[in-house]
């Protein structure tokens, strides 16, 4: 849901690409249908480029040539859309000698083409900028790169916040800071389903103008690192119930997912209890207040001395994304220093225990988070 770029008026290639699918294919399919008005006419060709080995690879730059060369039968305009091409980056067909050496012909041909009348659309997925065909077109065109979101970007939830925003805006639709944060919580780095539950929302409200938390409570589903995210908030609250809940699911989800496991959770929790423990830290220093207001407390934190703060990035607050920060804000204070500090210690013998012990994962998990959310009074 990357917001569209203008296009140039006066240049006639273009190449959408990037790891993102679902921005690709949006701003690629916007780009023909805008392209296709402004020129009119009939004679507009789109070329499926999903190649599984190089003889497709080569049959469809025959077919990209093909159109390229032949003229508007009914008169006007041509665009040519070479649709969802996967052999432009680094895979097998994409190194294959022919399909090298047939994009680098092509390449030069494009140089002295002339443009009068028609212009080429690429949609792909990830690209090789060395190659020779990426470098003409980049030289000759534009090029327009969508990254996919990622967990591991400090700015995911800002991106997110934004695409939303612009989205419901689209639909004449306001959002409360509440609902907009709960929503980005729920579905995580995922563009294509953000989209979705932002159609959700706006067939649930009908003509109600503002969404609230309610709203996305009620109709929004989570998404799986936002089910990642349930457990590390459930832990947070110091709800047991909801927090061996959320464990269960999560250990039923690690039998048939392949990424996941009990050492992954396990590292996740620790994450979470060492992001209240510096949250803890921050208040007492006065570095930042309490608010619920996510714009707010991101200010906060841009604010907070750089220079106070441990360089390595495990030790460093500011290297968490802030939106985990910020979700994790009210929570720190649900827990004592001294009994975070306890926390990390429970959570460091489980990790032995998963690694040197035959006993099982479940089991092992559990006895740690009931000791942890029990207060150290009762456990005593």
């Amino acid at each position: 849901m990357a917001s569209p770029s203008p296009t140039p008026q006066h240049t006639p290639v273009y190449l959408v690409c990037g790891d993102d699918d679902f921005a690709v294919k949006s701003r690629a399919k916007q780009l023909f249908q805008q392209w296709s008005a402004e020129l009119g006419g009939l004679d507009h060709e789109t070329i499926d480029a999903t190649a599984s080995n190089a003889g497709d690879a080569l049959t469809m730059l025959g077919k990209l040539r093909e159109a390229l060369n032949t003229l508007p039968f009914f008169g006007g305009g041509k665009v040519v859309w070479l649709r969802d091409c996967n052999f432009l980056g680094e895979e097998r067909t994409a190194s294959a000698a022919a399909v090298t050496e047939t994009l680098g012909e092509i390449a030069d041909e494009l140089k002295k083409f002339s443009w009068q009348n028609v212009r080429l659309l690429i949609s792909a997925g990830k690209v090789d900028k060395r190659k020779v065909f990426f470098k003409t077109l980049d030289k000759i065109g534009t090029v327009e790169v969508f990254a996919a979101w990622s967990m591991e970007d400090k700015d995911w939830a800002d991106r997110a916040e934004t695409a939303a925003l612009g989205a419901f805006r689209h639909k004449q639709k306001a959002v409360s800071d509440d609902a907009l944060a709960e929503l980005v919580n729920r579905v995580g780095p995922n563009p294509r389903q953000l989209e979705t539950e932002v159609e959700k929302l706006c067939l649930f409200v009908g003509e109600k103008k503002q969404i609230e938390l309610t709203d996305v409570k009620t109709i929004c589903s989570r998404n799986k690192s936002a089910r990642a995210f349930a457990l590390g908030d459930a832990l947070g609250d110091r709800n047991l119930p909801a927090l061996l809940s959320r464990l269960d699911e999560e250990l039923w989800e690690t039998k048939f997912d392949k990424d996941k496991s009990e050492i992954g959770l396990l590292y996740g929790l620790i994450s979470k209890v060492r992001a209240m423990l510096f949250l803890r830290e921050m208040l007492r220093e006065g570095w930042i207040k309490e608010t619920r207001d996510y714009n707010s407390f991101k200010a906060q934190l841009e604010r907070v001395p750089a220079d106070k703060l441990p360089t390595d990035r495990k030790l460093n607050p500011l290297a968490l994304n802030p939106y985990v920060l910020y979700k994790a804000l009210s929570q720190a204070k649900k827990y004592s220093t001294a009994e975070l500090v306890r926390a990390l210690e429970i959570l460091l013998r489980c990790n032995q225990r998963l690694v040197s012990s035959g006993l099982d994962e479940a089991l092992v998990l559990q006895q740690a988070l009931v000791q942890i959310v029990t207060p150290a009074t009762l456990a005593a």
